[in-house]
């Protein structure tokens, strides 16, 4: 956690930690409405199930491994990147925390896709 992110009390990490699985949620339903639409759009488009549902799933398998390579950089290499930043007097507010965050997003954003293209692949395998 970075500076900002430490809190004392318990209600404070408790407030911390639902407002992040908040946004993780919310990036997860996003992404599995995502899915859903990807794999409409390409069916109506006249490309067959099959198609829709591989390739929308393997767009959010690369956002998934993107996000997860992501975070395990900014853990490797976070605290370096921060250094250098302080040491070089930038004005970036780039932090190892803040990447991590946007990281765990992704990867709910990437998830999200991935399960509401098998829903999507469901659903519409049922219909037609």
């Amino acid at each position: 956690m970075g500076a900002s992110d430490e809190t004392n009390s318990p209600d404070d990490r408790r407030a911390v930690l639902r407002e992040r699985a908040r946004t993780t949620g919310r990036a997860t339903l996003l992404g599995a409405v995502l899915g859903v639409v990807g794999v409409a759009v390409l069916v109506a488009t006249g490309e067959t199930l099959l198609f829709a549902s591989e390739k929308v799933f393997a767009v959010g398998a690369l956002i998934l491994g993107f996000a997860v390579l992501g975070w395990s950089g900014s853990i490797f290499a976070g605290r370096g990147i921060e250094n250098a930043q302080e040491y070089l007097d930038t004005s970036s507010n780039w932090s190892e925390a803040a990447s991590r965050r946007a990281m765990v997003v992704l990867t709910g954003l990437g998830a999200g896709v991935m399960v509401g293209s098998i829903g999507a692949t469901v659903v519409l395998d049922a219909v037609v």
